[in-house]
């Protein structure tokens, strides 16, 4: 059987690979391998690894990396225990391929160790542009160590061309958290009224907001901007989905904490939801506001506007139902002005998502990843474009 190792490190990145692990796992001629690291590790950040297992997935290796604090230094280090900790379980578990998705530090160490141990890569989501966060170069870094790309739109499968890879192992998939929503049962408002203990208001807001990594020390300021707009909106319930380990998520989250000690009649905030609440969650919101890709991957395809502050997600294709603005006060409010508008609802009831595929994604890199040749993959020709 061939053994085919998935990685995930956040709760965000497993809602998105749940889809296609299933389908690795009911392949007879596949065998699941499964390694789990960073937040799905730590108690501050929900113990997600828990979720994994309720699911019915075996872990095979738990890599503990998180640093206690989110400094650089912080991180640096988290990023060499990922390295280290990675060559070790490969060394172990043996996998002919791994797969991962995205951009993020733990994954660019996850990919680094596969490097080096001779392991081929199959890459979730490269090609795409983050300007704003140090998850930018990271993608790209992860895009050339890797040997087979799974791309979510046409734009984005150039760009991994244009980075020097061969087109015949550039695939146009869509994107899986778009299936996710296709597939996935979503939960009644009562059931999450219940469930999450929230009185749904007339208005409201799943709010989401991550540090712009390659902005120096801008965390508090353009979060607190965020908080004294919503505190100017009348009868708007309002959910937050905490921050993840990057430089400044845990001042983010304390900001959090205090909003919510004064505001408990009108917020909540939760450090993790699942994927299933939080899509659901997502349908029943007037927008997603913050910085998440989620905004701009996901909530088209449930007719739902998106406010999308600042230039975290700067340079991603995205769809008529994403405003953007800058984290200053007088733009976020024009943004809710145009949020409610008659013309922008409209727009909404026919938007089209440019990260729809044919809604087999998961089948899609599953198959791939079953049939290619792997004695051809490791060494490569850097892909000249005339």
């Amino acid at each position: 059987m061939r053994k085919v190792c998935v990685i995930t490190g956040s709760r965000a990145e497993y809602s998105l690979l749940r889809p296609l692990m299933k389908e690795i796992e009911k392949d007879t001629e596949l065998r699941l391998q499964l390694i789990v690291t960073g937040m799905h590790l730590s108690l501050e950040f929900g113990s997600t690894y828990k979720a994994i297992e309720a699911d019915g997935f075996a872990i095979d290796k738990k890599i503990k990396i998180l640093s206690k604090v989110d400094t650089p230094v912080g991180i640096s280090k988290s990023m060499g225990l990922a390295i280290t900790g990675f060559a070790k379980a490969y060394e172990r578990l043996k996998p002919v391929i791994i797969v991962v998705l995205g951009d993020r530090f733990e994954i660019f160490g996850a990919v680094a160790a596969a490097l080096v141990s001779r392991i081929p890569v199959a890459h979730i989501h490269g090609g795409e542009i983050t300007e704003g966060a140090f998850d930018d170069a990271m993608r790209h870094c992860i895009t050339k160590m890797s040997h087979l790309h799974f791309a979510s739109t046409k734009e984005y499968r150039k760009r991994v061309i244009q980075l020097g890879e061969s087109p015949g192992r550039v695939f146009n998939v869509g994107a899986l958290g778009v299936e996710n929503i296709k597939r996935m049962e979503m939960l009644s408002m009562n059931v999450l009224e219940r469930e999450l203990r929230f009185k749904f208001k007339k208005h409201n807001l799943l709010v989401t907001f991550h540090p712009v990594t390659l902005e120096n020390n801008t965390s508090e300021k353009h979060f607190q901007v965020l908080l004294n707009v919503l505190d100017r909106l009348e009868d708007t319930g309002i959910i937050f989905t905490k921050s993840n380990a990057d430089p400044g998520g845990r001042l983010i989250n304390k900001m959090i904490d205090k909003y919510i000690s004064k505001n408990s009649s009108k917020a909540a905030a939760f450090t993790s939801l699942g994927g299933q609440r939080y899509l659901s969650l997502m349908r029943y919101a007037d927008a997603v506001v913050g910085n998440s890709s989620s905004g701009i991957v996901e909530a088209p395809s449930l007719n739902v506007g998106t406010i999308n502050i600042g230039d975290r997600q700067k340079g991603r294709v995205r769809a008529e139902s994403v405003i953007d603005c800058q984290c200053k006060q007088r733009t976020i409010l024009k943004a809710f002005e145009r949020l409610y508008s008659r013309e922008f609802q409209s727009l909404l009831k026919k938007v089209k998502n440019p990260y729809e595929g044919d809604g087999n994604a998961a089948k899609s890199i599953k198959d791939k990843i079953k049939n290619i040749d792997l004695s051809n993959l490791i060494k490569k020709k850097f892909h000249n474009i005339i």
